[in-house]
């Protein structure tokens, strides 16, 4: 099995991709959203608090987002979302905003309106529908038992680019080779 991809590795994807990531964000106006459903949940009652391997997912996010500039953090108001936000908001500082997941237009009209750098924490059944709602493009359904998606949308003068990476170990029963 190939090791999990490293956030470098990301970084010189986007720079391929966007040119460069320093005049991407030295746009006024530029918004970059990165968007994840929540990490695994300890089990499948209405509000479940993260498991083990969630935490270290989370973990693993907010490692990976550190160095990106992430200036505001969103979340629905469950547990295993909340809980996933947090690593990144204790290390950067940053309080999490609750958003309404039955409203996605309007979230991402907000979204677009704030220039940052976001991070969403959604759902399976709303992060998709809301990179379609910020003009990005969502691939295919999230499956349930699949937490590894990271998605990258950058609004940059009413242009959008969507990249879909991956990150972390992928669904059991595959482990992740160190």
């Amino acid at each position: 099995m190939k090791p999990p991809i490293r956030f470098s590795h990301v970084l010189a994807v986007c720079t391929l991709l966007f040119g460069s990531v320093a005049p991407l964000m030295a746009q006024e106006q530029a918004v970059v959203v990165y968007l994840v459903r929540h990490a695994e949940k300890i089990d499948d009652s209405r509000d479940p608090a993260l498991s083990n391997v969630g935490k270290e997912r989370a973990s693993l996010l907010a490692r990976m987002l550190h160095d990106a500039g992430v200036t505001h953090l969103w979340s629905t108001d469950y547990l295993r979302t909340q809980h996933t936000a947090q690593p990144l908001a204790t290390a950067a500082g940053l309080a999490v905003t609750s958003y309404d997941p039955r409203d996605l237009s309007a979230f991402a009209a907000k979204l677009r309106s704030i220039p940052g750098r976001h991070l969403v924490v959604g759902h399976s059944n709303t992060t998709p529908q809301l990179v379609a709602a910020l003009g990005g493009v969502p691939g295919t359904p999230i499956d349930d038992g699949e937490y590894d998606r990271l998605y990258v949308v950058a609004i940059v003068d009413g242009t959008v680019s969507t990249v879909l990476l991956r990150f972390g170990c992928p669904a059991p029963p595959l482990r992740c080779v160190p």
